[in-house]
């Protein structure tokens, strides 16, 4: 089965947006190092906070996330068959 993966467009968005990665942690409730996991793509997002960066940044999450779905290698399929 492919691996999902969770690619974001948050940093482009925000930052077109002239929003400071504090000024929209402090919106969310969470710290600016969140902001800058979440960007850097080392974090996902639970749905919740999501969705209040999408209502922040007045924008759908399908904008700001999008699930990519890697093909699993045979070497990798194999490893998981064990």
């Amino acid at each position: 089965m492919p691996k999902p993966h969770l690619q974001n467009h948050l940093k482009e968005i925000r930052s077109r947006q002239n929003i400071t990665q504090e000024a929209l942690a402090e919106a969310v409730g969470v710290t600016r190092q969140t902001i800058i996991s979440v960007e850097q793509n080392r974090y996902s997002p639970s749905l919740t906070m999501a969705l209040l960066i999408a209502k922040e940044l007045h924008s759908h999450v399908e904008d700001l996330f999008e699930l990519n779905v890697a093909p699993v290698s045979p070497r990798d399929r194999n490893n998981g068959n064990k």
